[in-house]
């Protein structure tokens, strides 16, 4: 398989999302995009013209597959800023570019200095823009404005999907989702608020229909936080943005399932309580952060947030 530019996508489903509107560039400027990244991003980006190589765990197996299916001396940008994965693609005889991260810019043929505003601790650039930047460095022509809403397209197989697994689980109508989990540590914090369970609860003596849709691996987790919640059978990442983007509401920790809803515009509410939401909040206009990085919000604070974003998806729905 060729292409035009080889795209070694991040690594972590959250910034393939806000990688979003630096692959969008690319494509605007005339790049024949293959993309190259995780198992998930064949389902995330599946509505788009994009090819995906899904790259295997092993470092021998990803320069093995490059090889095969790229042609020597292709070009292919990093998105990365990691010295092994600049090394990967020098290894698979391409010629790599990307910001000069890591100590690794003698394996680029391109390199590109970071942006000086993504050392500004007081205003700094969000991972939207720092990736924009870099597609914009990379292509060159006149700077264009960072869009201020993420665009991911959903594949109409994962949208019957979608409205499957909602029948199957007896889902007719409007239903708010929670997203409880999130993976990992923070700087040795848990990334997670811990008041999904009484939100949950509130929400459904409201008589407001509360599903959740576990990831692989989490639904005993997602199950004892959020009790009463309709809980979804696990499902692929394209499926999964499909239910986010029929829901009414979107609740979520600072995660990858914040990220995919606001990719696909759905109404949201992100929790905040060890990261920056200035360098990784929610790009989208219909999302409302609440917390910071020096501690979770308060319960009435999150539910006073959740009703009006409520509110604002009634009045919007009988427009």
């Amino acid at each position: 398989m060729n292409s035009d530019l080889i795209v070694r996508l991040p690594n972590h489903l959250g910034d393939a999302c806000m990688s979003l509107p630096a692959l969008e560039l690319l494509a605007a400027r005339g790049r024949n995009l293959l993309l190259a990244g995780g198992p998930w991003a064949a389902d995330l980006f599946a509505g788009h013209p994009w090819p995906v190589l899904k790259l295997p765990k092993e470092r021998a197996e990803r320069v093995a597959l490059l090889r095969a299916r790229c042609a020597p001396g292709a070009p292919a940008l990093l998105l990365t800023n990691s010295f092994g994965s600049a090394l990967e693609l020098r290894l698979a005889r391409l010629r790599p570019a990307g910001y000069r991260t890591d100590g690794r810019r003698l394996l680029l043929a391109r390199s590109f200095p970071v942006p000086a505003r993504w050392r500004d601790s007081a205003a700094p650039m969000h991972m939207v823009e720092y990736y924009h930047q870099l597609a914009h460095a990379f292509a060159g022509g006149e700077a264009p404005a960072v869009p201020r809403e993420l665009s991911l397209r959903l594949a109409p197989a994962a949208v019957e999907r979608a409205q499957r697994s909602l029948g199957e689980a007896g889902i007719d109508g409007e239903y708010v989702m929670l997203c409880p989990v999130a993976v990992g540590l923070h700087k040795g914090k848990v990334k997670a608020w811990d008041g999904f369970g009484a939100l949950c609860a509130e929400l459904i003596g409201t008589g407001i229909r509360v599903a959740a849709c576990p990831g692989p691996g989490e639904r005993d987790a997602v199950r004892a936080v959020v009790p009463g919640a309709t809980l979804l059978p696990e499902t692929d990442v394209g499926t999964f943005a499909a239910l986010l983007a029929g829901s009414r509401l979107v609740v979520a920790n600072d995660s990858g399932s914040a990220h995919v809803a606001a990719a696909v515009g759905a109404p949201l509410v992100t929790l905040f309580g060890v990261t920056d939401a200035r360098r990784t909040g929610p790009w989208s206009t219909r999302a409302v952060r609440v917390g910071g990085a020096d501690g979770w919000p308060g319960f009435d604070e999150v539910m006073s947030a959740v009703r009006r974003q409520l509110a604002a998806s009634r009045l919007q729905g009988r427009q």
